[in-house]
């Protein structure tokens, strides 16, 4: 049997998403699974050992073109995979009730709401393989192993690290979630001493140029290190699982660093849907913390807080 998990947008997401591919290997004898992704992910996908092939949406969008599969999962609604895999006749197309045009283009619906559910995003993506006899709510740290997430296979030390606990400091979020303040890492960096922590503030090369705009004395420790722009996407995924921890909001890195197993902290509001409870990290070395008012605009977590948790960070092996 050969299948289509559909997550085409971004990396957080398509991290949260990587478990239905081992749980299919689990539950489907001599499945094979394809994973259709844009290829700014494409870098985290082939990182799990669950999937077969990857499927590069950017270039397929193009083409109109899918191979021959007996069943599409469409975990992030799209009209145009939708569109397509009717066109190809895919025989098992499986996709929310909540999409109007999931009405006429897949043929089996699942109905459950995300806004309200009590239930982790992983959790929540599971549901799509009741129509495959899948019919179970997993554990987060079960998801975690379901993952399939494999480290480099070269083991080397990158240049940048040093003999102290490496620590990323991945600030921005490109809008995509609510965001601790400059200042507030500013006083982390201040606050844990400089001969224990080195710490590393990475980013697009759009977001280091608004860093340095909004507070360039973040830079200025002889314990900080600028990496915004340096790296593509899979380089910088071997230099997250190199590192010791990332302190981050909930962001693609902070997902990327919880399955690969690294030590992280998440800062998240308290506020529905965008909790812990339904965005936080699933690895095993992760942790949060929460805004303590409900105001959707602050994300109000002291730094002392923050310095607690990272103080109990080690050195990784």
């Amino acid at each position: 049997m050969k299948i289509i998990i559909s997550r085409t947008d971004k990396i957080g997401d398509v991290v949260l998403t990587l478990p239905l591919a081992g749980i299919m290997k689990e539950n489907i004898p001599g499945v094979f699974i394809y994973f259709l992704g844009s290829s700014y992910t494409e870098a985290i996908v082939k990182r799990s050992q669950h999937v077969d092939e990857f499927l590069n949406w950017n270039e397929i969008s193009k083409t109109m073109d899918l191979p021959k599969a007996d069943c599409i999962i469409h975990v992030f609604p799209n009209k145009k995979v939708a569109q397509l895999a009717a066109k190809r006749n895919i025989k098992l197309r499986i996709g929310t009730s909540h999409r109007i045009f999931h009405w006429w283009t897949c043929n089996k619906l699942v109905s459950f709401t995300r806004k309200n559910s009590p239930l982790h995003e992983a959790q929540l993506n599971t549901k799509l393989l009741a129509p495959l006899g899948i019919d179970k709510t997993y554990s987060l740290a079960e998801l975690n192993i379901f993952s399939g997430w494999h480290k480099t296979r070269e083991k080397r030390a990158h240049e940048l690290l040093t003999d102290k606990i490496n620590v990323i400091l991945h600030t921005k979020s490109k809008g995509s979630a609510m965001e601790w303040p400059l200042n507030s890492y500013k006083d982390i960096i201040d606050g844990l001493p400089r001969d224990k922590f080195q710490f590393f503030i990475s980013g697009t090369a759009d977001e280091g140029t608004i860093i340095r705009s909004e507070l360039p004395t973040i830079f200025e420790g002889e314990n900080v290190t600028d990496i915004t722009g340096e790296f593509t996407l899979n380089s910088f995924i071997d230099f997250i699982e190199q590192c010791d921890g990332l302190l981050a909001c909930s962001t693609g890195p902070l997902h990327i660093a919880s399955i690969s197993g690294i030590q992280c902290l998440g800062l998240y509001p308290s506020v529905r849907p965008m909790h812990a409870g339904r965005w936080g990290p699933i690895g095993i070395q992760s942790s949060y913390l929460e805004a303590e008012s409900v105001n959707p605009n602050v994300l109000d977590i002291t730094t002392n807080k923050v310095i607690g948790v990272l103080n109990t960070w080690v050195k990784q092996e």
